[in-house]
């Protein structure tokens, strides 16, 4: 392309050339059809072209006047350099129209239409402008020009044209800074970052026990061949820090190609085989890119690692950019706990409430028999052991209707239960909160409180989330737990007072077992029953306990409705929404799910409905679906077999679309 002083067309601008090459071609024609019009035509196109050049120079000339009185306060060495700037630098209508430009930008974009590419970008420049309302802007955008990345930065040169036609258009000047190496070097800075896991066998000690000892090392052998050529692949660095420890380091340019394989090392390990067949065999994942140097991104593993072993093992997480993303956890937890964790963990609680001037307990939103059975366990305990405590709640609906009627007739507990407003005159500066039943910082009843009170201890078993309340004196999270009440049960079994509950209260902690386990069905192991029988001691009637939530004939003939009209997903998950405007839906729908389970080849559950501005999604499944990393997707949480959500500012029907479109995605990540 020539340069701006050099060949006659190139003082045109582009619009121009197109109107002389259309009359051209029509004197042409002329012409041919009557040969007396060639000396007139010559003259007409001859002066035609003579005045457009001469017009276009004007132009020009006002262009480059305007650049200089741009730079009036510059020297005249500097506007010189504006003129001939090393930078790509192009005048441009918003239409597309180039007016002028530099010859570097006709030396960077000979080879190609630049035209084609200018066109989209100032369109783009125009729409900001509009939307500031004419005012003027900074242009900073960042285009691809035939493989290269240009930066390009400018501002509005001229106002509105006084045509008419053409009032809305702008005239912009335009610097293509070429980025192309500098995001290569970045790309390439980013890809070799290191990334820093941890790699935990869940099940080594019931390994260990289970074979013969002269199979030990051929088993642990084949373990760590697995674990060790999943990470040399990369060029990474794996060590064993303990027997069933492993730490590795690779670059984060792999990390991607994990992520797409979904750490299928955690179903490779599920295949080892010794000659006496398959050993159920699960590994715990933990990988984090988050930290200024390598110390912080191992500290940030080990608390994703906690995550992982709180969501029951058998999966991997992810931790960048501050976020957790969750791989695996397909099957059911196993048992793991200890009666010499549960007794150490007792004492430590109780040494907890000595120490603390009173004790206040809280529980989740939309308070449960779980929760405030848990809730009775430990206001006994703490009642024993000579201390004033509050269970700090405001129950709400008929899930509790008939408990709290059966509570209320007893003298002693008159004040026990507190709301949040009366609890300001309790709290003290060593004030012990105890919460229970939830450990995440989202889902308690009072969030208020949690910042008000220093000393925290949590008592959970649903599968640990990113968002769980940090700095306790203890945290008794057991996701191998049937319920919260399960564990409290224990903590007061093993507390070295000897603790006497009441009838009500050992009532309460059987029917949060209860109704967790759906009647002993569900999550239900040998220390279930032993807690369960360590209650029955006390005189627990099940019948009464049991008439606590019974559904009355109206709230079964909803569910009926509900289930009869069900859809069926991928031949074996049910939907239904429940559409009445009821503030006890959430049970309703609850048990809707919990009845769906009772349809042949039905494996997972899902009901729904709206209370307020929220919906809520009552999730259930037999074990061969994950409920939980569905409704996790959604906000939620749970466990494996019984999760649920709150979705906010939403319709039943696009929190329905969007409950399916996550099972979809649960479906194609678990083929």
């Amino acid at each position: 392309m020539p340069n701006s002083n050099g060949k006659i067309l190139d003082k045109l601008t582009s619009k121009n050339i197109i109107y002389i090459l259309i009359i051209g071609f029509l004197c042409i024609a002329l012409c041919v059809y009557d040969l007396s019009w060639i000396i007139p035509s010559i003259v007409l196109f001859a002066i035609i072209v003579a005045y457009t050049i001469w017009v276009t120079s004007k132009k020009r000339t006002e262009i480059e006047n305007h650049i200089q009185d741009i730079t009036s306060d510059v020297s005249t060495a500097s506007k010189g350099n504006l003129i001939n700037t090393p930078i790509p630098l192009v005048l441009v209508e918003t239409d597309g129209n180039i007016v002028w430009r530099s010859k570097k930008f006709v030396e960077e974009f000979q080879n190609i239409d630049i035209r084609t590419y200018l066109v989209p970008i100032v369109k783009e420049i125009k729409l900001d402008i509009e939307k500031n309302n004419d005012e003027a802007i900074e242009i900073t955008k960042q285009f691809n020009i035939d493989k290269k990345v240009y930066k390009i930065r400018g501002s509005v040169l001229r106002a509105k044209r006084r045509e008419k036609k053409r009032q809305k258009e702008y005239t912009v000047s335009l610097y293509f800074i070429d980025e192309t190496k500098y995001n290569e070097l970045f790309d390439l800075y980013n890809k070799s970052k290191t990334c820093i896991g941890i790699a935990m066998i869940d099940n080594y000690e019931e390994l260990i026990q289970r074979i013969l000892p002269e199979k030990k090392i051929e088993l642990l052998a084949k373990i760590e061949k697995e674990i060790i050529e999943w990470i040399t692949r990369t060029g990474g660095l794996i060590i064993k820090t303990e027997r069933d420890h492993f730490a590795f380091v690779f670059e984060q340019q792999y990390l991607s190609e994990f992520e797409k394989e979904r750490f299928n090392i955690l179903d490779k390990v599920k295949t080892i085989e010794l000659d006496d067949g398959k050993i159920p065999i699960t590994l715990s994942i933990a990988v984090s890119n988050d930290g200024k140097n390598n110390y912080e991104k191992y500290k940030s593993a080990l608390t994703a690692m906690d995550i992982v072993l709180g969501r029951g093992g058998d999966q991997a997480v992810v931790r960048k950019n501050g976020k957790y993303k969750f791989y695996g956890g397909k099957t059911l937890e196993v048992e793991k706990r200890t009666k010499v964790k549960a007794r150490t963990i007792s004492q430590s609680i109780s040494k907890a409430i000595l120490e603390s001037d009173n004790v206040v307990i809280m529980g989740h939103k939309n308070i449960d028999i779980d929760a405030i059975g848990s809730a009775l366990g430990l206001y006994r305990l703490s009642k024993t052991l000579e201390k004033e405590c509050y269970i700090i709640s405001e129950p709400q609906g008929k899930s509790l209707e008939k408990f709290l009627e059966n509570l209320q007739k007893l003298e002693q507990y008159k004040g026990v239960i507190i709301s949040e407003e009366d609890s300001a005159e309790i709290i003290k500066e060593n004030t012990l909160l105890i919460v229970v039943d939830t450990h995440k910082t989202s889902y308690v009843e009072f969030p208020d409180i949690l910042d008000k009170i220093e000393r925290k201890i949590v008592i959970d078993h649903h599968r640990k989330a990113p968002d769980c309340i940090e700095n306790t004196l203890v945290s008794f999270h057991e996701v191998y737990a049937s319920s919260t009440a399960e564990l409290v049960t224990e903590i007061v079994q093993y507390a070295q007072d000897n603790v006497e509950l009441t009838l009500i209260e050992a009532e309460s902690l059987y029917g949060g077992i209860m109704v967790d386990t759906k009647d002993f069905t569900f999550k239900t192991g040998v220390r279930t029953f032993e807690a369960a029988a360590y209650l029955r001691k006390y005189g627990v009637d099940i019948i009464r306990v049991k008439k606590w939530f019974q559904a009355d004939l109206e709230s079964y003939n909803k569910i009926a409705n509900i289930v009869r009209n069900v859809e069926i997903h991928n031949d074996t998950i049910a939907i239904a929404i429940y559409d009445e405007e009821n503030e006890n839906g959430n049970l309703i729908c609850a048990k809707a799910a919990d009845e769906l389970l009772t349809i042949s080849d039905i494996t997972a559950s899902f009901v729904m409905t709206k209370i307020g501005e929220k919906v809520f999604i009552s999730g259930r499944s037999i074990g061969d679906i994950n409920v939980q990393v569905i409704l996790e997707k959604l906000g939620g949480g749970g466990h494996i077999t019984l999760a649920g959500a709150q979705l906010e500012d939403v319709s039943v029907e696009k929190a329905k679309e969007d409950l399916i479109e996550k099972i979809e995605e649960y479906l194609a990540e678990t083929e």
